[in-house]
C-alpha cells in the first residue's frame, strides 16, 4: 500500500507541474512568451575573430530610426565579425547570430529584427559600419 501511495503522490506532483507550466506559452525556440510589447536594442558590440572589440567608440543606437552606427578600427577584417546585441529582457532577435558575419559589403548593411516578448511587435534594425581612416 505504501508503494502505491508513493507512486500516486509522484504522479500527482508531475501532473500538477505539467498543468502549471502549460499556463506559460513558449515559442518555437523554447522561450517564454510574455505580455510585453516593447522591443529594442539597448547595446551593441562588434567583436573580431580574437573576440575583442573592433569598435573605435560607442555604437550609436537610434531606436526611433532603428539604426546602429558603429565605426571599426582601421585594418579590421570585416568578413569575420561577431555582432552582439543586448535586448529588452524578453525580446529576441532574428536571424540568430550563430557564426561570424561578413560586413565587408559596406553598401549593403546588415539587418536584424527584434521581436517583442508577446511576439506581436517586430522592429528591423539596420547596422551601418564605417571604417576608421588610416591613422
Amino acid at each position: 500500500m505504501k508503494k502505491y501511495l508513493i507512486i500516486l503522490t509522484i504522479s500527482f506532483f508531475t501532473l500538477t507541474l505539467w498543468i502549471g507550466c502549460s499556463d506559460f506559452p513558449v515559442d518555437e525556440d523554447g522561450l517564454l512568451i510574455t505580455t510585453n510589447s516593447e522591443c529594442y536594442i539597448s547595446n551593441f558590440e562588434l567583436l573580431g575573430s580574437d573576440m575583442q572589440t573592433v569598435r573605435t567608440g560607442t555604437a550609436i543606437i537610434d531606436t526611433t530610426a532603428q539604426t546602429i552606427n558603429v565605426e571599426v578600427k582601421y585594418g579590421t577584417d570585416l568578413k569575420n565579425l561577431w555582432p552582439q546585441f543586448s535586448l529588452i529582457y524578453d525580446a529576441k532577435i532574428s536571424p540568430k547570430v550563430t557564426e561570424n558575419v561578413d560586413f565587408s559589403d559596406l553598401n549593403n548593411p546588415k539587418q536584424w529584427t527584434v521581436i517583442s516578448g508577446n511576439r506581436k511587435v517586430k522592429k528591423t534594425y539596420t547596422v551601418y559600419i564605417t571604417v576608421q581612416t588610416k591613422p
